[in-house]
């Protein structure tokens, strides 16, 4: 059996044309051009990719991949014509793993599946293995991985999920300067290709939740290189 996407997509021409391409790569394609038709089909059936607009009749695409994030692990790379940088933040702060804007080359698609597909299940064999290490620990601040839980001195901190994959990624790095590309790649598992400023925005996000709220200094910008933690700040 080949490898089957399913394509959610209310443009019947732009879903005939990218079902016609995925199928001359050889996928197995599905298509649906409804949100919640799209939803109970992701749920009945096994996709190893899922490509879904986001503004869909019957149910908002956001709202079905939030949906199907309780359920099952499914990577998917949103399609659509919203590129500002808080809807892309939004995509992924929902569970994306990419985002593609239209109008978009096909061959850009293209690669983003074949790296998609490639790196899943890396991904999936490098959460196992942290998950032995199950606290990060800087000064007051300590990072559980088996409860997806952070505490500064006792209190918790929320965070959302990709807020929570930049901290702890940068904990399991201190001393060690990030790159922007670097710090995608690892908190969406993947070689993300579009802004790197998204990864600014999220640090952004930390320093407010963490670095103002409680008075310190956490995060460091190193100005033409990325950010780091520091051990001996702490």
């Amino acid at each position: 059996m080949g490898v089957r996407i399913l394509v959610v997509e209310d443009d019947a021409g732009l879903a005939r044309f990218v079902e016609l391409e995925l199928q001359h790569e050889g996928y197995e394609v599905t298509c649906c051009d409804d949100g919640r038709k799209a939803l109970q089909t992701a749920l009945d059936k096994d996709f190893e990719l899922i490509l879904l607009d986001i503004m869909l009749p019957g149910l908002n695409g956001l709202e079905v991949l939030r949906r199907l994030q309780h359920e099952k692990s499914t990577p998917v790379i949103l399609l659509t014509a919203r590129d500002a940088i808080m809807d892309k933040v939004a995509g992924l702060d929902a569970g994306a793993v990419d985002y593609i804007t239209k109008p978009f080359a096909i061959e850009e698609l293209l690669a983003r599946i074949r790296v998609i597909l490639k790196l899943y299940g890396r991904k999936n064999t490098v959460v196992e293995k942290v998950q032995d290490e199950d606290q990060l620990v800087w000064g007051d601040l300590t990072l559980s991985v088996k409860k997806h839980e952070v505490r500064f001195n006792g209190e918790e901190i929320e965070l959302k999920n990709r807020e929570f994959l930049m901290l702890k990624t940068l904990l399991e790095n201190m001393d060690i300067v990030l790159s922007r590309e670097t710090l995608l790649e690892k908190v969406c598992g993947y070689n993300y290709v579009g802004e790197t400023n998204i990864v600014d925005v999220y640090v952004r996000y930390l320093r407010q939740k963490i670095d103002e709220t409680y008075g310190v200094k956490m995060i460091h910008t190193i100005r033409g290189v990325g950010y780091v933690i520091k051990k001996g700040e702490a």
